[in-house]
């Protein structure tokens, strides 16, 4: 019984600190302000950066918004590196020279571990931009998109502006369970942005100026990496600008791409993801990770003693109870700002299966290899 009591106040302990923790998210989701732009003539030379591989289903719609963007076209320039496509990735780039498309082919004699750092750094020393836009070649974006990002960063002048990404056209269960779960993510960045405490933020939708870019270095010291050009790079620049990064709340600037349609595309993308924080100089967002980690490592651990002793399930219930109204209050003010409210349905069942989810990711994430477009890298 007293190791049972024992047990029971670090749970509670754990869950207790937990709960705060996510209650600091809904804080900083909250100080982040719907943005709203008065201001109608905008001067910036933007440079959107795409690298793309093996990208011929997708690549031609993707090229097809960032053109039909209602910025002027005289300060807007598209560059599309072909990171060693085996298909026609290049040829449909090329379609589009007449729309001041530009395609530069990565051509890498010897094996890099980071493709996607060298062709955007590549891009980056050609450009004639001073705000560097990167997405990725599946992505779809309306027509405000880019006049948006530009006029917050007019407006309020930061360094880097991370902006909103979702999922969209779910095909079955799987991918709808991946939606909301990513919309947790981004709510996640946001809401440190918004705490003024940035950890994390998406490539897909990402903001920053040139000359800050080569200010930090670039990715020097993080070039070693598969991962990490939005991340990793986010870090550089907080650490020496930590008051200007903004998060760009409104949805025209929301980027659209796909779920994975499998389970093990899905594990080999979120390896990837998890991978990135092996190289985090920002001690306090490790400590944040292991929590989490141990805080659901808690919940299956007492689950599993349950099975033989009742009162552990107990423990369980509430660690659980706690887990899914303040996750599910969180992303109901998420899922209000992307319009996909009807998401919340699944809250309960995937806070569950996310402790699962993130038991195994936090030791395979920070492990071994994984795939990423058709190459085995770390």
């Amino acid at each position: 019984m007293e190791i049972l009591n024992l047990i029971s106040l670090f749970s509670a302990l754990l869950t207790l600190v937990y709960a705060l923790l996510v209650i600091s998210f809904i804080r900083g989701w909250h100080k982040l302000v719907y943005f709203k732009s008065g201001n109608t003539i905008l001067n910036t030379k933007v440079s959107i950066i795409v690298a793309a591989r093996d990208e011929e289903d997708n690549i031609g719609k993707t090229i097809t918004d960032l053109t039909a963007q209602n910025y002027p076209k005289h300060l807007t320039e598209i560059i599309i590196i072909d990171d060693h496509s085996t298909d026609k990735t290049a040829e449909i780039v090329l379609s589009y020279a007449d729309k001041n498309v530009k395609l530069i082919k990565l051509n890498e004699d010897k094996a890099l571990n980071s493709y996607k750092k060298k062709a955007i750094q590549t891009a980056i020393g050609t450009c004639s931009g001073d705000l560097i836009i990167t997405t990725d070649a599946d992505c779809r974006m309306g027509e405000k998109w880019l006049s948006t990002i530009v006029a917050l960063y007019e407006e309020k002048d930061y360094k880097m502006i991370s902006s909103p990404v979702g999922y969209f056209q779910e095909k079955s269960l799987f991918e709808q369970l991946q939606s909301l779960e990513f919309l947790y993510l981004i709510g996640l960045g946001a809401s440190t942005i918004g705490n003024k405490k940035p950890s994390t933020c998406n490539g897909a939708n990402l903001a920053y100026e040139k000359a800050t870019f080569y200010e930090v270095g670039g990715f020097t010291g993080i070039d070693d990496l598969a991962s990490g050009d939005d991340e990793l790079l986010l870090h550089k620049i907080a650490a020496k600008y930590p008051d200007n990064i903004g998060f760009l709340k409104n949805r025209d600037a929301i980027v659209y791409t796909h779920a994975k349609e499998n389970l093990n595309s899905f594990i080999q993308q979120r390896k990837r993801w998890a991978s990135k924080s092996t190289r985090y100089k920002n001690k306090g967002i490790i400590i944040l990770g292991v929590f989490v980690w141990i805080f659901n490592l808690s919940i299956l651990a007492n689950f599993t003693a349950g099975l033989f002793l009742p009162g552990f399930l107990t423990i369980t219930f509430y660690q659980l109870l706690v887990k899914i109204i303040l996750e599910g209050l969180f992303l109901w003010d998420v899922t209000s700002f992307s319009k996909r409210r009807s998401l919340l349905v699944f809250v309960p069942f995937l806070s569950i299966l996310h402790i699962l989810y993130i038991i195994f990711i936090g030791v395979a994430g920070n492990s071994g290899k994984y795939n990423w477009k058709g190459r085995m890298v770390k």
